[in-house]
């Protein structure tokens, strides 16, 4: 039986998916003559660096400054710290930096400046900083026809310790979309919104060497890179069932899994139970209208292939239950002791459960174990 020597639940990573993801959008940015600076927030694993940075730019976006730490003490030397930076957390940065790194560091913030500036002054170092534009998500950033956009980036290019970088941003609504073409419409947005704001910048004497958008599906589905410098797609390497529904991967080219037990069966209830639960799982499901009978993932044999109409219904502290679409569960080919690969959700949330991964080849053979970073 293939992984019959590893515990339930585990995490599965199928090196020959993993390595075709990465190859498509390596190809892709090469097209464009842009670099791929590939945010690593999902697979945070040297060996996934490795792979994702193979034949191309070796700088990488990450979500934490553990992260940052993790990948520079595997030798990486140019990292952005995707995430508004504060004044607490540049004694780490500067860490970090004395690695021989480039940690490029981002703020919407006007006000935090002069704090960021006073505190770069003490710890006697420097910062690069860009400026985060929001395109349209909503989350962190400033508007590309803002007063603030121009305001901050007379700040740092007064302030003596830091530099202006350039502009980033990160279309994160494109995860809400249904179609291609909405995908489309919201990358010339992303990418409308950074190359604007550098113009700007550019028309006041400010410097924008760095013009960064980024994510998955607009990466995947962006009709144009023009005036870009780079993109930070994280989760194309991956895939999941939700960018699935998007149409950004199809079920095959999903590379990670939970391997799972199947510890009973509830036929009362027409439900069978496994040792996958929310903890190992994560308890996000998918907001595509498609997914009403996606749960918590979809279930698969051991060899990957989706076992049509299963699927995670409900995830507890200490079970999964998998349903049936139409309410007929195969008891039989599933006994109590068998067991299942779940394809998850949001690969981002399920993989951050585990330490490390157990990676193998498309026909199962066992390959190796990579460590994993996690925390903040």
């Amino acid at each position: 039986m293939l992984f019959e020597n590893l515990g339930t639940p585990s995490l599965l990573l199928d090196k020959d998916i993993l390595e075709a993801n990465r190859k498509i959008m390596q190809e892709r940015v090469e097209e464009a003559g842009i670099k791929l600076r590939p945010h690593m927030k999902t697979a945070k694993s040297i060996e996934a660096y490795h792979l994702a940075t193979e034949g191309g730019f070796d700088g990488i976006t990450v979500s934490t400054l553990t992260e940052a730490d993790f990948f520079a003490n595997g030798g990486v030397t140019d990292i952005l710290y995707a995430v508004g930076i504060v004044p607490s957390k540049l004694a780490e940065a500067q860490r970090i930096q004395d690695k021989g790194v480039k940690l490029s560091l981002i703020t919407d913030n006007l006000s935090v400046i002069t704090a960021l500036d006073d505190e770069a002054l003490r710890l006697e170092t420097t910062f690069p900083i860009l400026i985060e534009i929001d395109s349209g998500g909503q989350r962190g950033g400033v508007l590309t026809e803002s007063d603030d956009l121009i305001a901050i980036g007379k700040a740092l290019k007064a302030s003596r310790r830091l530099s202006l970088e350039g502009v980033m941003t990160h279309a994160g609504h494109s995860y809400h979309c249904t179609t291609p073409e909405e995908i489309s419409e919201i990358a010339e947005q992303e990418r409308l919104a950074v190359v604007n704001a550098s113009k700007r910048l550019l028309a006041e004497g400010l410097p924008c060497p760095v013009v960064s958008a980024g994510s998955t599906p607009t990466a995947v589905f962006a009709k144009s890179f023009e005036g870009l410098t780079d993109i930070r797609p994280g989760v194309y390497m991956f895939g999941d069932v939700d960018q699935m529904f998007i149409g950004v991967c199809r079920s095959n080219e999903i590379a990670a899994s939970v391997l799972a037990s199947v510890i009973g069966h509830n036929k009362a209830a027409k439900r069978i139970l496994i040792d996958a639960v929310g903890l190992a799982l994560s308890k996000d499901t998918s907001a595509s209208e498609f997914s009403s009978h996606t749960g918590y993932g979809l279930v698969c044999d051991l060899s990957g292939k989706v076992l049509e109409e299963l699927y995670v219904e409900s995830v507890h502290q200490e079970h999964g239950l998998i349903a049936s679409v139409s309410g007929d569960l195969p008891y039989e080919d599933l006994p109590v002791g068998s067991r299942v690969r779940i394809l998850p959700i949001h690969a981002c949330m399920t993989v951050a459960a585990y330490e490390q991964y157990e990676v193998h080849s498309s026909d199962g053979e066992l390959l190796a174990k990579w460590d994993r970073v996690n925390r903040w």
